[in-house]
């Protein structure tokens, strides 16, 4: 039996998210750009994200695998296209491979979010040297947000970057037990993108954990 725990379609990749995606550490395929669409698979058992995987591509062969990982528990896949209907091909057959809707995915659960005011040089510095995205800068404003499972934090930043066009995405954890997002701008820019997660997380449907 797969257990499908996340079903993530997100339109319309935003340019710093894309590029985060894009990023050494993440694209260990093909890489996905600015403006194409994306669908984020995670299933259980873990080697069961290959089944899912030979499901997607033979349904339309013309998308782009940009994430193949697996973890201990959890077999993650992203796929991109430009067209979105590609991706409704592929996650169609997907589902229907492993008799699942989407809805049976896990819904997310909202841990923690705060937005912290003038950052100190010192908070600056220690987060800089683990980060994956753009550098923080100290004096600003940072959003710091976590969810569960992992992936929704991809949604969740790029919907939070649409919603604040002018913020940064300084981090995205999208692998592990939980999800995070450190972003950072104006205190303004941090409400409304907080604000949009949350608006974000609520609407996805799936079942308790």
């Amino acid at each position: 039996m797969t257990e499908l725990r996340v079903y993530l379609p997100i339109e319309d990749l935003q340019p710093q998210f894309a590029a985060w995606l894009s990023s050494p550490t993440r694209a260990r395929a093909y890489p996905p750009f600015r403006g194409q669409n994306s669908l984020i698979i995670e299933v259980a058992p873990a080697l069961s994200i290959h089944r899912i995987t030979d499901l997607a591509l033979k349904a339309a062969p013309d998308m782009e695998p940009g994430i193949l990982y697996t973890e201990r528990q959890f077999g993650l896949l992203e796929l991109h296209a430009d067209d979105m209907a590609d991706l409704d091909a592929a996650g169609k057959a997907i589902l229907k491979g492993i008799g699942a809707k989407a809805s049976d995915q896990l819904a997310p659960q909202i841990l923690y979010h705060d937005i912290i005011e003038d950052l100190s040089d010192q908070h600056a510095i220690i987060l800089n040297r683990s980060r994956d995205g753009s550098i923080l800068i100290p004096g600003l404003a940072l959003l710091i947000y976590e969810m569960a499972p992992a992936l929704f934090a991809c949604v969740a930043a790029n919907e939070a970057e649409k919603a604040a066009p002018g913020a940064t995405i300084n981090n995205v954890q999208m692998m592990g037990a939980t999800g995070r997002i450190f972003m950072s701008g104006t205190p303004a820019e941090m409400k409304i993108a907080s604000d949009r997660i949350t608006e974000t997380l609520k609407k996805i449907k799936g079942r308790s954990a």
